[in-house]
């Protein structure tokens, strides 16, 4: 997954191995990659469309041009301005289920990955840096654990044991965004630059003053572009549990391709895209006010 890739600005990334490490890495990919084609007969002819696949494809795309202002089908409201207000309204509730969905995350994020982060414990009172590696290992063993299953394999969980409800539908994202946020801020704090950090430590400051403000602030610029990456990710997954009836961009879209309504279908896509490129755009903001 990209986000488990994600490790921050260059000067925090681990540094390679050789040249004969990453020679047997590229080869084990290249070969368990020939392998699956073959085990999926991917080489076989069989995995190109039709012609009636290519029309399909053709009719589709044809579309991307000439995104719909108004309703195509029979029987729905034709007002000029419909369409664009209700993929509006769509796109409204798409940001809403982010973003409770995101909040929720961000805070058993910190809260795990401050429990999971080493670098805490191998600072911390005698007393309580025996217990180290134990919790860290319990915490980050719960990380895995939530971010293992796919937020749409939560969805259907919940769905079948709760029923259908917005608040199901925040909690399937959250639950293996939670692990995910959790993960990289505690390798963030772990592999941050200690530099200041120490010399308050040889100030006297405690452990909790040397953490939160010698350790925090180096990190914190890394993790507050990991949350706007994961808040895009929100999006997307919040679009995509339109197709189990929720009222986000992905509902309609589902809907209007049932109906081979391309043209609606690029008008929603149009504006789900124009929701990420916002984000990107604001989060690239934000960091440069963070960093500056």
């Amino acid at each position: 997954m990209a986000s488990e890739a994600y490790q921050g600005r260059p000067s925090l990334l681990r540094k390679p191995g050789s040249l004969g490490s990453v020679g047997w890495v590229f080869g084990f990919i290249v070969l368990a990659a020939g392998v699956s084609f073959f085990k999926l007969d991917l080489f076989h002819t069989d995995i190109w469309p039709n012609a009636g696949g290519w029309q399909l494809a053709g009719d589709f795309f044809s579309q991307a041009q000439h995104p719909a202002l108004r309703f195509v089908g029979e029987g729905t409201p034709q007002g000029a301005l419909d369409l664009p207000l209700q993929a509006l309204q769509a796109a409204f509730n798409t940001i809403v289920f982010a973003a409770a969905a995101i909040s929720l995350a961000l805070v058993g994020g910190l809260l795990l990955g401050f429990v999971g982060s080493s670098v805490w414990w191998d600072h911390a009172d005698a007393r309580w840096s025996g217990w180290g590696p134990v919790i860290t290992f319990l915490a980050r063993s719960v990380m895995t654990g939530m971010r293992s299953v796919h937020e749409l394999v939560w969805a259907v969980l919940l769905l079948a044991a709760l029923g259908r409800g917005e608040l199901v539908a925040v909690v399937a994202i959250a639950i293996p965004y939670t692990g995910t946020l959790a993960k990289i801020f505690s390798e963030m704090l772990d592999e941050a630059p200690s530099e200041s950090a120490s010399a308050l430590r040889l100030a006297g400051a405690s452990t909790l003053n040397w953490y939160a403000f010698g350790l925090v602030p180096q990190a914190m610029p890394d993790m507050l572009a990991y949350v706007f990456y994961r808040f895009e990710c929100a999006l997307r997954s919040s679009a995509v549990l339109g197709f189990f009836g929720f009222p986000t961009l992905g509902y309609y879209i589902s809907a209007s391709f049932e109906n081979l309504y391309y043209a609606e279908v690029w008008s929603y896509l149009y504006v789900l895209m124009a929701l990420i490129l916002l984000v990107d755009w604001w989060s690239g903001k934000l960091r440069q006010a963070v960093q500056s």
